[in-house]
């Protein structure tokens, strides 16, 4: 009977001695989501235990779970792929990136909690995170508008996807207005969500226009005096983005004879952040590359590395 007793105890003891020697954290660079948003998330690995430790060999290496506020486990689609082998030092810190978004069922506005367990294969034990919140809010439709996308190699003679394009607005981060583009297709299901940028409260995008490669131009005020011009092919892909500034006359977005689309007024900005990049010797005055292009592939900058090590 003493026995029985003891094993709980020794078990609480070994699992509370893996946690001080390895902790792991959930970490996110916002709290809130529209449904269908990326839902990017850092995993951080701090190693105190006084030796190196091997993690992402195995699949299984490092998990996830989700619940609802009310204590609802959220259904899987599929596990999140995490392999890539990597060495801890002691006294190191490793941090995973991994987008969670395709691997659960979200679609219900909600507060939910992420966990992150790290198997740590060595010593057959498991390490878990304190649940992480985040937010998943619904976004208010600001326009809508359906296109046709012609089908791409030999398939020239079917006739045209249907694609919606739907911008939306939504309140993020105590209070600033984050704008939003969501494509559907025929069927209502989300293809992509992407966050186009902040927004000033007291202004609305201009009217967006649509080309002939069913690209889909956006401009809209994020600042006092400063407006974004972006452009997304069908797919949700960003092709351009730049910023603009109200000088002497407003930028406007025009479509000329040839069926052309191009800002109009104000002044250009070339900036860092510019799709496609900006040369040092361009002029900002000049009008933007005409989007002939934009039915080329995306020129948007990689994604940072899924995997990061530093001094805890």
């Amino acid at each position: 009977m003493k026995l029985s007793r003891v094993w709980p105890v020794l078990l609480l003891a070994t699992l509370a001695s893996a946690s001080a020697q390895v902790m792991v954290e959930v970490t996110q660079d916002q709290q809130e989501f529209l449904p269908g948003e990326s839902l990017p998330v850092a995993v951080r690995i701090i190693n105190r235990s006084g030796q190196q430790l091997h993690f992402g060999a195995d699949p299984e290496w490092l998990t996830f779970t989700m619940e609802t506020k009310d204590g609802k486990i959220v259904d899987k689609i599929g596990e999140t792929p995490v392999l890539g082998e990597f060495d801890l030092d002691s006294s190191e810190m490793a941090t995973k990136r991994v987008d969670l978004a395709p691997y659960f069922v979200l679609g219900q506005e909600g507060q939910y909690l992420i966990t992150a367990t790290v198997r740590i294969k060595k010593w057959s034990e498991d390490v878990s995170s304190r649940p992480h919140p985040f937010d998943i809010i619904q976004g208010a439709k600001l326009w809508e508008q359906e296109v046709g996308v012609p089908p791409a190699g030999k398939a020239i003679s079917a006739p045209p996807q249907v694609r919606h394009y739907i911008l939306q607005q939504a309140n993020y981060l105590r209070g600033q207005i984050r704008l939003y583009l969501r494509v559907v297709d025929e069927y209502g299901k989300s293809l992509q969500v992407v966050p186009i940028g902040p927004m000033v409260s007291f202004g609305h995008p201009d009217p967006p226009l649509i080309d002939r490669s069913s690209n889909l131009h956006v401009l809209y005020q994020n600042g006092p005096a400063s407006f974004s011009y972006t452009v997304f092919n069908p797919n949700g892909e960003l092709l351009v983005r730049q910023l603009h500034d109200y000088v002497n006359t407003r930028p406007r977005l025009r479509t000329d004879v040839n069926g052309q689309i191009a800002v109009i007024g104000g002044v250009r900005h070339l900036t860092a952040n510019d799709i496609p990049p900006s040369s040092p010797d361009e002029d900002a005055g000049a009008p933007p590359a005409k989007p002939a292009a934009l039915s080329e592939s995306s020129t948007q900058a990689p994604l940072a590395p899924d995997l990061s090590r530093s001094k805890p």
